[in-house]
């Protein structure tokens, strides 16, 4: 792993620091990707620990991704945040994977260690992380429902598991997914039904239902909000819009409600740990992400 420099950036003639020839980079590739807020996240993170890196974002098409890896390995970048569509390919083009990136067959993070170049990925533990920040909730032992069978779900599925929840249960539309989700809890997991979410410590909503801007906006989630009440926990993986109309309709059924933003904070700063083998400061990524969404 590339030592993070512990030199500040070189101040501008204002006082104001920017990067200059010494700065260590990092980035995001996606596609499109200028929506991200990782960079912001980083960079907040950077400034906070008096890092000399700098965090930008790289837009690469669909079918571009080998050539982002050679051209990473090249020019020294120090990490890259991974998101769509590149996360599954990504992890076949790296020299290893963490065990986690290889049960998922996903990378949402690249590190360079030693040379090489090592992919994991940090959701899941992103959002176990946002809900014990969030509510106080620890999955140890705890009976969980799932709803989605997608890359986030899937990733949410395994994080629980591994957290030791007494069980994961897997809501989708499509039974053959859901079992492929399930699979990833091992003894712990299974398909269920909508119906189960009251008898749920944890519900999550893992699928775009409510995300705004998407086709999927006005679908009726599979599991509906006013099957959760008090002592349950509703987790809402969106974070655009803050809270989407299920977290507000679980709030005021008497939940305790978790959003979206929680997993993309903590998992920026589990990125930013593996780059530079610091402690990142979460309250600070939290504050500059709430301001833009």
């Amino acid at each position: 792993m590339t030592p993070p420099s512990r030199e500040p950036a070189s101040p501008a003639a204002d006082g104001v620091a920017f990067p200059s020839a010494a700065t260590t980079v990092v980035g995001v590739m996606g596609y499109p990707v200028a929506h991200s807020l990782s960079p912001l996240l980083h960079n907040t993170a950077f400034a906070a620990m008096g890092l000399d890196w700098v965090s930008v974002g790289f837009p690469v098409p669909e079918g571009a991704a080998a050539g982002a890896l050679t051209g990473m390995r090249a020019l020294g970048l120090a990490g890259l945040s991974v998101t769509m569509p590149h996360k599954t390919t990504v992890a076949a083009l790296v020299d290893r994977c963490s065990p986690v990136a290889v049960s998922l067959g996903a990378v949402n993070c690249v590190i360079r260690q030693d040379g090489a170049l090592v992919g994991d990925n940090t959701d899941g533990e992103g959002f176990v992380a946002s809900l014990r920040r969030g509510a106080g909730f620890e999955p140890d032992g705890a009976r969980c429902l799932v709803v989605g069978a997608g890359g986030a779900a899937r990733a949410v599925v395994l994080a629980l598991a591994e957290s030791g929840a007494a069980e994961v249960v897997v809501v989708n539309r499509h039974p053959g997914r859901a079992e492929a989700a399930a699979a990833l809890a091992g003894r712990v997991g299974r398909v269920g039904g909508p119906e189960e979410a009251a008898g749920a410590a944890l519900v999550v909503n893992a699928t775009p239902v409510g995300m705004a801007g998407t086709a999927s906006a006005g679908d009726v989630p599979l599991v509906p909000a006013t099957s959760i009440g008090p002592g349950q926990v509703a987790a809402d993986l969106v974070y655009h819009p803050l809270r989407t109309e299920w977290l507000v309709s679980a709030d005021a059924n008497g939940a305790t409600v978790v959003s979206g933003l929680g997993m993309l904070v903590h998992q920026a700063a589990a990125q930013l740990r593996s780059w530079t083998g610091q402690d990142p400061p979460v309250g600070a990524m939290w504050q500059a992400a709430t301001r833009m969404v």
